[in-house]
């Protein structure tokens, strides 16, 4: 981000000559003022208020508004270099599963949960000519994000989805399908459905592997990460209904061959993610496979801030006049 200016003197005039000549009038004496010592001779002398820094803080203020002044019609103007992409990359949708489950904390200090969602965003990052949507999975399924080029709207999403959001339950085929749908309106050259559970299918009216038939059949690439240790686990969570907060200990086991068949049946591929190396591993093998070509140009913008050093000058210089006449009178 750089300064420029449509007009160089000007803005030579503001930072130079101005402050110059401030500092030079403030030492000139006025050849017409006679100095008259005022009280009897060997009493008291006269002592004046303490108005006298008060007025050179308001003369201050009013080189400071002309400095403004100068600046302003100098045309400011902030230059900023702007990356613009000229391929649309892949769209891809993560079908991330919000059952309790999820709570689970054993990927090094983080529940698997919130760890998902961080290495979902870092992939995101990464990737920048790519849509990426967002699928939610409970005991039922939504889409919450359609795919968008829009991190912020993404981030924001996820910040905002909690563990229970769409129930106890696990509806994968359901998940997959929402997915699948909204991928076959896309007109991207490259399509990816994303799988994170660490459950098998328990709820909804659709068979996963069906669901995950139908990606197959529209040519969509298909992930399955598996994430969580098995064993006993702690948990923790805030269940989003009744805001009452759930911990203990947790029985984690799933059934990795049934999952393994799943992504078999969309003719994707499986990742088992035990730990946290393994699940950001997972993200990587993803990025590596799904090969997009990017792009870009760097575009120069300019974006003019005249008007907001215009507006300070004047409320600068309107409060000086103001507290000059109407609050010192004539002592300045």
């Amino acid at each position: 981000m750089n300064l420029g200016f449509d007009n160089p003197i000007l803005a030579f005039s503001a930072f130079i000559i101005i402050p110059l000549a401030a500092i030079i009038f403030s030492r000139m004496k006025n050849p017409f003022v006679a100095a008259i010592p005022l009280g009897a001779p060997g009493g008291a002398y006269f002592k004046t208020s303490n108005i006298g820094g008060f007025v050179k803080l308001l003369r201050f203020l009013e080189v400071t508004g002309i400095f403004l002044l100068f600046f302003s019609a100098a045309g400011p103007s902030i230059k900023t270099a702007e990356t613009v992409w000229l391929n649309r990359g892949a769209d891809i949708i993560f079908i991330l599963d919000t059952s309790p489950s999820m709570a689970a904390i054993d990927m090094d200090g983080k529940t698997r949960f919130n760890a998902g969602r961080t290495m979902l965003m870092e992939f995101a990052h990464k990737r920048p000519t790519d849509s990426i949507g967002l699928v939610a999975v409970g005991e039922d399924a939504a889409l919450l994000l359609p795919p968008t080029s829009d991190r912020q709207a993404l981030e924001l999403r996820l910040e905002q989805l909690q563990v229970g959001e769409q129930g106890d339950g696990t509806a994968l085929g359901m998940g997959i399908a929402v997915a699948a749908y909204h991928l076959d309106k896309s007109n991207a050259k490259r399509k990816v459905a994303v799988l994170i559970t660490d459950g098998e299918n328990n709820a909804g009216a659709i068979h996963p592997e069906t669901a995950a038939g139908l990606l197959l059949e529209m040519g969509i690439s298909f992930w399955v990460i598996a994430v969580g240790s098995t064993g006993e686990v702690p948990i923790d969570y805030i269940d989003p209904y009744t805001r009452i907060r759930r911990t203990g200990i947790f029985d984690s086991r799933y059934d990795a061959e049934s999952l393994r068949r799943l992504s078999a049946a969309g003719g994707g591929t499986f990742i088992s993610a035990s730990n946290a190396t393994a699940f950001a591993e997972a993200f990587t093998q993803i990025d590596d496979s799904e090969i997009t070509v990017q792009r870009s140009r760097i575009v120069n913008r300019m974006t003019s801030c005249s008007f907001q050093f215009l507006l300070a000058a004047a409320i600068l210089l309107t409060s000086v006049k103001f507290t000059r006449r109407y609050l010192l009178g004539a002592l300045t």
